[in-house]
């Protein structure tokens, strides 16, 4: 390998409950992103950073910003050598706005930057495509890159710069896609070689946490990561590639269960992963010492898991066992989406967004429902003390139990008990049953807490005093929401106490 394989990746997902550490209010603006990203290089030890293009606002002049502000850090620590500066592109098929080409130029001018400031290596070489489903989007998105990297013109001479090719990092996700994944980067690096003349030396495909769960609840999305991660592994030793795959992780069970109480089980579970994101929640809802150490942990032991196999006749099981769980979370969902989305207002912003489709509700087989984001989704049922890791679950298990599907489930979802007591700490039954009384969608639930406690043989319930509090927020909440009373505060204050949004 040429380069360094980043462990740990800093993105802007705005899921953190409490003010950063650095800064003096819960909300980061545009214009603070930048301080962020230093930070999190030299005070916190994270290798990469996610520049998002996708339905966010975004500072344009960010390698300006970084070489005239922190110029003797990036001396020594240059981009593109020893920490990563990654953009996440809009995807042209959802949001075709110029967003693309306007990310390509920052792209394209921070080669021609960092040269007339004395620095050799690119800062910026690859990026991430959102929502890829076929090589031939990425293929496409990279022969877009050439054509804009080779105008000329007296003003814009491409020799000012010395990046005429971009690699990219399909990001997937989507449950089936992800487990169908190896397929289309197999398909890509064929079409890649045909169009460009020579395949790239690795692959980074990056696997989404929150978007697959959110479409076809926590099982599925666990599955289908396994099969990916397997298959990746099987590839690389059969093809002159490697892949270092990449996962998308928050700190809740439901969007990939990763903080810096969980690092060493985290690494357990998604064991050949080599680059994990690092969310706000995590950086910001827990005390700055244990953050660090956290991340020099993973640091140091991430890249050294190696995926577990899943057997041909598991991998002809799991489908199965994803469409009973799926079927299950999905019917449930759409039924009580109208209350989602109205707790969902009242959940607070943390970063500067544009307007953007969520995945729930494209043609996708979930009919015509209408969802919010993954993290605001998260926050609104955990504000209502139904956290969503359960919904649909309990069901899946009852319909399996005993059965050879049970023991695919358990050999591959190695944290799926802990992860269903930790996400039960915070159930509200007595919501629950008041959400049924209006709802009766809601009783499927119930089902699930029913099957669940049988499962895992103990009651789902507040331990702690933070979750006893948290439990007390949720039911006010629940009243307020009813009574079409505004319980932002609470929402807030629940928060924090389980040390997430969403």
């Amino acid at each position: 390998m040429k380069r360094k394989i980043p462990a740990t990746m800093a993105t802007q997902h705005p899921d953190h409950s409490m003010t950063p550490y650095w800064h003096s209010e819960e909300f980061i603006s545009t214009q603070y992103e930048t301080q962020e990203l230093f930070l999190d290089f030299s005070e916190l030890g994270i290798s990469e950073y996610k520049w998002d293009w996708e339905g966010k606002l975004v500072d344009e002049a960010v390698i300006e910003r970084l070489y005239s502000e922190y110029y003797s850090y990036f001396k020594n620590n240059p981009l593109g050598k020893e920490k990563f500066l990654t953009f996440r592109l809009p995807n042209p098929n959802i949001e075709n706005d110029f967003r693309l080409p306007r990310a390509f130029f920052t792209i394209w001018g921070a080669a021609a930057l960092v040269k007339q400031v004395g620095i050799k290596d690119i800062p910026i070489f690859e990026a991430i495509l959102p929502m890829t489903e076929s090589a031939e989007d990425m293929v496409s998105v990279q022969e877009a890159y050439c054509e804009i990297s080779s105008l000329k013109h007296k003003y814009f001479n491409p020799t000012m710069g010395s990046l005429d090719h971009i690699e990219l990092i399909p990001l997937f996700e989507e449950a089936h896609t992800i487990m169908d994944s190896v397929n289309i980067i197999d398909r890509y690096l064929n079409l890649h070689k045909k169009k460009f003349g020579f395949t790239p030396d690795y692959m980074r495909p990056y696997i989404a946490r929150s978007d697959p769960a959110l479409n076809a609840g926590i099982v599925p999305t666990v599955l289908a990561i396994k099969v990916a991660l397997s298959r990746y592994k099987k590839y690389s030793e059969t093809h002159d590639i490697e892949l270092f795959p990449m996962i998308g992780a928050a700190a809740l069970p439901f969007r990939g269960g990763i903080s810096p109480e969980t690092v060493e089980s985290f690494v357990n579970e998604y064991s050949g992963i080599k680059t994990t994101t690092i969310q706000s929640a995590f950086r910001y809802d827990y005390p700055k010492e244990k953050v660090i150490e956290a991340i020099k942990y993973l640091e140091e032991n991430l890249q050294n898991s190696v995926a577990r196999e899943v057997s041909e006749e598991d991998q002809k099981i799991i489908p199965e066992i994803m469409e009973i769980f799926s079927k299950f979370y999905k019917s449930t969902i759409e039924n009580i989406a109208d209350q989602i989305n109205q707790v969902a207002t009242f959940i607070p912003k943390r970063r500067e967004r544009v307007q953007h489709i969520g995945l729930f509700g494209y043609s996708r087989g979930v009919g015509k429902v209408r969802l919010p984001r993954a993290i605001t989704f998260t926050a609104a049922l955990y504000s209502l003390g139904v956290p969503p890791e359960l919904i649909g679950t309990g069901r899946g298990l009852g319909k399996i139990k005993g059965t050879e599907m049970q023991e695919v489930v358990e050999r591959h979802f190695i944290n799926l008990k802990f992860d269903l007591i930790r996400a039960g700490r915070f159930l509200n039954k007595e919501n629950l049953k008041r959400l049924a009384k209006h709802n009766k969608a809601w009783e499927e639930v119930l089902e699930d807490i029913y099957q669940i406690e049988k499962y895992i043989g103990e009651e789902l319930t507040p331990l702690e005093s933070d979750e006893e509090e948290h439990y007390e927020l949720s039911e006010f909440i629940s009243k307020r929401i009813i009574a079409h009373d505004d319980p932002s505060d609470l929402i807030r204050r629940a928060a924090r106490l389980r040390k997430s949004i969403g």
